[in-house]
């Protein structure tokens, strides 16, 4: 129940204190009197939305307050304040609150109805439950047939823009679709091409490495080895005309001297590819 209503700088209403405790309450007065701003007052206390026009010429803000009586038989102050900048500030009993609030609180305390609030017709809301009802049932499993395939419908269409996003998101999705797969197509790739990148990869990794031991191995083929075996050859040839057994010996260290020495050509030649 309200107890008391003020309003301060609503329309015409420059201040005015209303006092609602005793009986039925009932407001009367001619056309422009102001009647309709003092029930606006309560809509927009109501968490109904306000015009800026409304708020009386020349001043910064309006402000309207009530007190009431709840159910559980506490009184409650309640206020909302709404500056020409378009900021609101609602409070219940002192305490700050959203509009969303104070319209959830109003709806226990307060109801406003129209002259024509009755007439459901008018109603846009409830057209199409009055055309339901009146095709009867004839048309009923062709409503839940339809019901049932726009359901689907929905579902699908939020999980295609789940996955693959609205239309701008699946534009760049697209575009940068179409980026790889011509950067793809310029790259000319071949078939084994990636083991052999890594196999080069692999070599350029271990430069170092190779050239250290490719070094080795030249010197110990050329220095050592080389020189061993074909000092043994040719003293080896220098009695291989004694007899078959001599003669054979000879040959296999000859054999044995030529590989080497294309061992030691071979190696050369890796060492300089793999350093210059």
């Amino acid at each position: 129940m309200i107890n008391t209503l003020h309003i301060k700088n609503v329309g015409i209403i420059d201040e005015i204190s209303i006092d609602l405790n005793k009986g039925f309450n009932v407001l009367t007065g001619e056309t422009g009197a102001g009647k309709t701003l003092i029930i606006g007052s309560l809509e927009i206390l109501a968490g109904g939305r306000f015009s800026k026009e409304m708020i009386r010429k020349g001043e910064e803000y309006s402000f309207v307050e009530i007190s009431v009586t709840s159910n559980n038989n506490e009184d409650v102050i309640l206020s909302r304040e709404i500056n020409i900048n378009g900021k609101n500030l609602c409070k219940i009993n002192g305490r700050m609150v959203t509009v969303s609030e104070l319209k959830n609180f109003m709806s226990s305390i307060i109801d406003i109805h129209g002259q024509h609030d009755n007439q459901s017709l008018l109603n846009s809301n409830v057209h199409i439950r009055l055309l339901d009802k009146f095709a009867g049932s004839e048309f009923k499993n062709i409503k839940l047939d339809y019901l049932e395939k726009y359901s689907k419908y929905k579902r699908l269409k939020e999980e295609i823009v789940k996955n693959y996003g609205d239309d701008k998101e699946k534009q760049r999705k697209l575009d940068l679709l179409k980026y790889q797969s011509n950067e793809i197509e310029e790259a000319n790739l071949k078939k084994g091409e990636e083991e052999e990148l890594e196999e080069k990869k692999k070599k350029i990794l271990n430069t170092e490495k190779i050239s250290k031991n490719l070094g080795i191995a030249e010197n110990e083929i050329l220095n050592v080895a080389l020189e061993s075996v074909q000092s043994a050859m040719k003293s080896l040839e220098k009695i291989d005309d004694i007899n078959e057994e001599y003669l054979k010996t000879a040959e296999t260290v000859r054999n044995i001297y030529y590989e080497l020495e294309d061992c030691r050509k071979n190696n050369i030649k890796l060492f300089r590819r793999y350093i210059f």
